[in-house]
């Protein structure tokens, strides 16, 4: 996706980027493909790439959930940033937290926020697990996000337990979700969560599908979720 496509797609979608926001997204993927060749943070470096399967599909979300209000979110393995920080760069209003567990991760974000002049960002080098344990983060964001992260029912013992009741969480995947979201629908009520949509549509220009569930938190989390690290992933809810 060329620069100029990028931007006439978002505007078809009500969003204008100002000159500072475009230079913002080029500045990101400058900083994206130098740091890459130190660390593994994407396999996808060409500039098209870049701009339609991370940038442009990170903004999706905004297609279908309203970030024009004043949010807490918190992105959970976001990696090198997806999709919470192109959605700041487009709503700079948006209190964003990233939880990741990769140190080096969390090095590349610090740089990579100060670099674009982003406030209101918060980078923790954690495990999901524990970080939703934790009591000054849990129930605490109105917003939940996590982008290609794990299997439904794994990320809804991850991501719903921060997620404050009356809010919502965001799973953002590929193809095939309808599986998982049936294999998921144990765990997501026992956490708390009640699946409010999934939206189902295709990336322009290559056409591969892309699914957005939204999930409800309707009840608190039982204390006992999340359960220890690695647990989640090896025996999920059932």
């Amino acid at each position: 996706m060329d620069i100029n496509t990028f931007l006439e797609s978002l505007k078809n979608q009500g969003i204008e980027l100002s000159e500072q926001q475009q230079q913002q997204f080029h500045k990101y993927f400058e900083i994206l493909v130098e740091w890459n060749e130190k660390m593994n943070l994407t396999a996808i470096t060409d500039k098209e790439g870049v701009y339609l399967k991370h940038f442009y599909d990170s903004l999706t979300a905004s297609f279908y959930y309203d970030f024009t209000k004043p949010l807490r979110i918190c992105d959970v393995g976001a990696g090198a940033g997806f999709p919470s920080l192109p959605l700041k760069i487009v709503f700079p209003h948006l209190k964003v937290t990233i939880v990741d567990s990769l140190k080096k991760r969390i090095t590349f974000l610090n740089h990579l926020a100060h670099e674009l002049g982003l406030d209101d960002v918060a980078f923790y080098h954690d495990r999901a697990e524990n970080f939703g344990k934790n009591a000054k983060f849990r129930e605490g964001y109105d917003l939940v996000m996590a982008r290609a992260v794990a299997r439904m029912s794994v990320l809804s013992e991850l991501c719903l337990p921060l997620t404050a009741k009356g809010g919502h969480f965001m799973a953002m995947k590929g193809p095939n979700l309808a599986d998982e979201m049936e294999d998921a629908a144990i765990a997501i009520q026992t956490v708390g969560g009640e699946v409010e949509n999934v939206h189902t549509f295709t990336l322009p220009e290559e056409d591969s599908e892309r699914n957005i569930a939204i999930i409800e938190k309707r009840r608190k989390t039982p204390k006992k979720y999340p359960r220890k690290a690695g647990t989640p992933n090896k025996a999920p809810i059932q």
